[in-house]
């Protein structure tokens, strides 16, 4: 096997140590393989590894990154340069910077006069996702959204208004607020970190408002005038009960004197069942204890409130002797705890039909102090493909899992099989002290409606002061923005706006590694020569129609990419494609990279091309078909405005 050297010298290298470097050529004998080929190789088994999903995208492109690596396209020295990158570095910040924003209340008082919005869907709808947009400029699009989910959910519920009409153009007027700043979307900060490393200087924080802005009116006014007319509307989402039928599924079943039951903790009880049904309560004497509290032995007479269905009463019955009450006693009338509801009627030689339709005559069943609360599964979540008994949710977290809804429906399964997905929206029990913190390890967000924490008053004004001085010192150039916001990031975390825990939480540790994995192998795109090649071939293409017409070429092939793997990616790959058909057409960079740095957020077409797509695929309801039906004129609307918009701002 012998090599031969092509020395390719790639423009952005400059900036990130790779300068004139020398790359072999792989000669199989019969077959050499040049860098460029070598690349595509590369880059096509990641983009089919992302859209294949099997594999989570940051490990994806921790493979691109060593297999480059191996193949002599990234030089090894320089394969975690990325890492220090100030794109990745500035990312970061931002994110510690939004949770801060969090904490410190707000957010929470924007929210507070949101849920002030009356029942007319048009005004909840320009409320929310011009909320959405104005917030997404100044922190990272997928926190904005993740605290703004639960109060749309709210609305919804209280105005007994589908959440599929809402949450939609939710997840979309996020990624149009990220547009309009340098900091409100990754691609952002990595066309100004590329820009920086081509000519010297990066775009300024609010070199991206002019073009932003505009595309972000557009699609505001696209989405509540017309768009949200094309989302499906999802009926009987807005209620916990109607979503995972819980009223239907909660029962009350009676320790006998016989029963097997007697004697055992509720672990030993799980054990005998080898099932993960989940005791919500323990009513004795009167007296009722949340099961995830109740420590001591079942006694005779204890009364189990649990979640189980059908099937599940059987096996309790024939297990354990757990029986369903036949009925109240009358002293229960004016027990809060237990009134109001009817229960299946017990009989030993009822089929399981009577036991199905007993279990369905339930009407309502006291819930109050369980502290049940719905979350969804986001993209980075541990939970992912993993079941409960991997995760450990009783022993580890304190959470009880009571159901499971998938696609707007509730899963029918057993919750020991159940293999979770993103997206997923799960009913849990657990204390009400400790849930919080449980679901952040786990990487879930909350949806259930919450009381607003305005925060203290002190901490929110210094909270606006520092991120006020960091956006000042980027402005005048005192500082470049990946100082700027790190140090923001620091005083925050050092004054106490937010706990350091809280604060390396807020860290999403996949985006940082794609972003560093993805960045020297975008770089390798360019120094091996496959850049060039690709903007060749669309050069012969326009070579006989207006430069414009490239751009919108472009700004299509940047836009599908971004909607089959992350729109970090998307920007980091396109990036140095724009270079090259800028230089080959010999007109300014500027307006090249500013369509890479629009079309790159632009995911619009399906749940898994950003992660705000995904959060509200469960809760809405949604299927991946839906998005597209907004999605697609949604997208043609922003190219419409947007590359105008580009011309005029940043001419050829």
């Amino acid at each position: 096997m012998s090599a031969e050297d092509i020395s390719v010298e790639g423009s952005s290298a400059e900036g990130s140590g790779i300068e004139n470097v020398s790359i072999e050529a792989l000669d199989l004998g019969w077959l050499t393989l040049t860098p460029s080929t070598l690349v595509f190789i590369v880059l096509g088994l990641t983009l089919a590894a992302f859209i294949w999903g099997r594999f989570r995208y940051d490990l994806v492109a921790l493979a691109a990154l060593l297999g480059s690596v191996m193949l002599g396209l990234v030089p090894a020295e320089s394969a975690f340069a990325g890492f220090g990158h100030p794109a990745v570095i500035t990312v970061a910040a931002v994110l510690v910077l939004s949770r801060g924003f969090e904490r410190s209340g707000v957010v929470d008082i924007i929210a507070n006069q949101v849920l002030k919005v009356g029942e007319n869907l048009l005004l909840q709808l320009l409320v929310l996702v011009g909320t959405i947009v104005l917030l997404s400029g100044i922190m990272n699009n997928v926190g904005a959204l993740a605290l703004l989910l639960p109060v749309a959910m709210r609305l919804a519920r209280e105005h007994n208004t589908s959440p599929s009409l809402l949450l939609m153009p939710l997840a979309f007027g996020s990624l149009l607020g990220g547009l309009t700043t340098l900091i409100g979307t990754p691609p952002n900060i990595i066309i100004s970190s590329y820009r920086r490393d081509v000519t010297g200087e990066a775009f300024s924080m609010f070199s991206f408002s002019p073009v932003g802005i505009a595309v972000a009116l557009a699609g505001l006014a696209f989405i509540v005038l017309v768009g949200w007319r094309l989302t499906p509307k999802r009926s009987g989402q807005a209620s916990t009960d109607e979503m995972f039928d819980t009223a239907n599924y909660l029962v009350e079943l009676k320790v006998g004197e016989e029963s097997k039951a007697k004697g055992l903790t509720l672990q030993q009880l799980r054990d005998e069942l080898d099932e993960t049904i989940p005791v919500l309560a323990v009513v004795r004497d009167d007296n009722r204890r949340a099961g995830y509290n109740f420590h001591g032995a079942l006694e005779e007479g204890d009364i189990l409130l649990l979640e189980a269905g059908p099937d599940e009463l059987q096996m309790l019955e024939d297990k354990v002797g757990l029986s369903a009450i036949a009925e109240l006693e009358e002293e229960s009338d004016g027990d809060p705890e237990v009134n109001d509801a009817e229960h299946p009627a017990r009989h030993k030689d009822a089929d399981k039909a009577k036991k199905k339709d007993a279990a369905q005559d339930q009407q309502s069943v006291d819930i109050e102090g369980l502290q049940l609360v719905e979350a969804v599964v986001r993209n980075d979540s541990m939970m992912i493909n993993r079941s409960v008994r991997q995760l450990r949710l009783n022993h580890q977290f304190g959470l009880h899992l009571v159901a499971v809804a998938r696609d707007g429906g509730r899963l029918k399964q057993r919750l020991r099989d159940i293999r979770f997905k993103n997206g997923d929206v799960l009913l849990l029990q657990g204390s009400e002290n400790e849930i919080a913190d449980s679901l952040a390890s786990l990487g879930c967000l909350p949806l259930a409606s919450r009381e607003l924490h305005l925060g203290q008053p002190r901490k929110l004004a210094i909270s606006i002061a520092i991120f006020a001085l960091a956006i000042v010192a980027m402005l005048f150039d005192l500082l470049p923005a990946a100082v700027a916001m790190s140090t923001a990031a620091l005083i925050s975390l050092l004054i106490g706006v937010l706990p350091l825990r809280e604060g390396y939480q807020a860290i999403d540790g996949p985006v940082i590694v794609l972003l560093a994995a993805m960045i020297p192998v975008g770089e390798a795109l360019e120094t091996s020569g496959g850049a060039d090649l690709i903007a060749n071939a669309l050069l012969g293409f326009g070579s006989d129609w207006p430069v414009v017409v490239t751009m919108i070429v472009l700004f299509l092939l940047s836009m599908l990419l971004s909607n089959v793997v992350n729109n970090a990616a998307a920007a980091l790959l396109m990036a140095p494609i724009a270079v090259s058909l800028a230089n080959g057409f010999d007109v300014s960079l500027d307006p090249f990279l500013m369509v890479v740095a629009v079309s790159a957020s632009c995911a619009f077409l399906t749940p898994i091309g950003h992660q705000s797509n995904t959060l509200v695929l469960g809760p809405g309801g949604y299927r991946f078909g839906d998005y597209w039906k907004l999605g697609l004129p949604l997208s043609l609307a922003v190219l419409v405005v947007a590359i105008p918009m580009i011309l005029l701002v940043w001419p050829l």
